[in-house]
């Protein structure tokens, strides 16, 4: 479906553009929201008479265009990234990366206008990066990547499992060992008074009966 763009929309043209769209893309989409109207030989005598107007704000454009051109290519973004030892990036510094650093300079600038070598940078470095800015102008940027080397703590050793006996009972240490001379526990002291006292019980004395006897 043919349709003339009222509004610039950056994934599709600029004003008073003509663009051939999906049907449903302009019902749902373009038309409701006044981005494009119909193309019909009525609103092309609308647009033909506000083509001074649009070419106008074109030339604003190119004009801005430049003196964004300027500040960026004057501009040296550096970047802290988190990276080994050996200056690789944990991760990579991507457009999006270099767009959220442009926001906080003041520049609005939309990733997929940022062209970076391969898929990213993945090394700390200095770097270009092109930036489309309108038609045909663009900006170069320097870009330089400070890596932050990040320590990781020792780990500690791992604790030794106590050992057990066969029985089931823990292997006593060094410390809790009962020396050969401690003093007898409550269960073993009635026993050993007892075997003294058998001990010291003299022998009985004679009947009567066997003296006799034995006379």
């Amino acid at each position: 479906m043919k349709v003339i763009l009222n509004k610039d929309l950056s994934t599709l043209g600029e004003e008073g553009d003509v663009k051939d769209v999906a049907r449903g893309y302009a019902r749902n989409y373009l038309f409701p929201r006044g981005i494009a109207l119909p193309y019909t030989p009525k609103t092309v005598k609308i647009f033909e008479a506000r083509k001074e107007e649009i070419e106008g704000r074109k030339a604003q454009k190119r004009q801005d265009a430049l003196g964004i051109k300027e500040k960026l290519e004057s501009l040296e973004l550096s970047l802290t990234m988190p990276a080994g030892a050996n200056g690789k990036l944990y991760g990579s510094v991507t457009s999006q990366t270099i767009a959220d650093e442009l926001a906080k300079q003041g520049f609005q600038i939309e990733r997929k206008r940022i062209d970076l070598a391969g898929t990213g940078f993945k090394s700390v470095g200095k770097y270009k990066a092109t930036i489309r800015l309108y038609e045909s102008s663009s900006a170069e940027i320097q870009i330089t990547i400070i890596g932050q080397e990040i320590k990781t703590e020792t780990p500690h050793a791992p604790t030794r499992p106590v050992r057990r006996r066969r029985d089931g009972s823990s292997a006593p240490t060094t410390e809790s060992v009962p020396t050969a001379d401690a003093a007898p526990t409550a269960e073993t002291a009635p026993a050993a008074e007892a075997a003294s006292d058998i001990e010291a019980t003299p022998a009985a004395t004679e009947t009567p009966a066997a003296t006799e006897a034995a006379g």
